[in-house]
This record gives structure tokens, sequence and C-alpha cells, in this order.
């Protein structure tokens, strides 16, 4: 559903979070161990959901990738994904079709518009702190 590169920015960013909910910034070799990443991918991966805003950087001895404390519950899972995919997710035809839409359809488009608008409903309503305060209390996990 989402690319390779979302899942880690996804992954990411919930460990990020975990750890500014401890008022602790991260590394990105400390990221990409704990999300099963490759280094020079999570690099890109942190640097666009630092120029999105999704997360914050600051450099120097005490730097590193964090969420100020404030911005947990204003980051939705939707601008994670957003920042990563954009907005195909919600737009481009699941068939791959250039031209779909409701004058003219694909097979598949009125059954997935519905799944599309309750995804989008889930994603929006669902924030950073949430998902961050899940795997804090070890009800799920970033690793395989």
């Amino acid at each position: 559903m989402f690319s390779k590169s979302c899942e880690y920015g996804i992954r990411a960013s919930i460990y990020v979070a975990k750890n500014s909910l401890k008022n602790r910034k991260v590394s990105l070799k400390e990221v990409a161990e704990h999300t099963d990443a490759p280094p020079a991918f999570m690099a890109k991966i942190l640097q666009k959901l630092t120029r999105t805003e999704v997360l914050s950087s600051s450099k120097g001895p005490n730097g590193g990738f964090f969420v100020p404390v404030g911005h947990l519950d204003e980051v939705s899972f939707l601008s994670i994904v957003l920042a990563m995919d954009g907005n195909g997710i919600f737009e481009d035809c699941t068939l791959g079709l250039r031209k779909c839409d409701e004058q003219k359809p694909c097979p598949m488009h009125f059954k997935f518009v519905k799944i599309r608008d309750e995804m989008r409903e889930m994603l929006e309503s669902t924030t950073l702190k949430s998902l961050a305060e899940n795997v804090s209390d070890g009800i799920v996990f970033l690793k395989r």
C-alpha cells in the first residue's frame, strides 16, 4: 500500500517521537538501527521528514532528530504519508490507469473510493503521539 520509503519514514517518525516523549534526541545511526533500515536510505528519509516539518533536527554534540513535545499531538499519520508518498494514494487509479474518475471509472473505482475515504479518515485521526505511546508501552513493535 505504501512505498518502502514511506514504511521506513513511518517507523522512523514513530521511533523519533517515542524518544521525544522522553526529551531525547536520536542520531541517524540509532534510527536506522532501530528500524532495520540502511543508514544511507534512512538519511534521505529523515532529510525529507525534516524538510516537510514532520520531524525537527539540530546539529552539534547534543544534536539529533526530535519532535517538539507540543507538536506530537499535531502531527498526524497522514502528514507522514503525504510527506513521503504524496497524495497519489488518494488520487491515483487503483489499476494504474491514467484517466480514472467518476465520469470514466475503472472497474474498481467506486469500491475503492469508499476504502480511500475511510483510510484518509483513519490516517488523519491518528497522531504521532498515540503511535509513539503504543511503542513505549510495548503494545506494538518497530522491528520484525
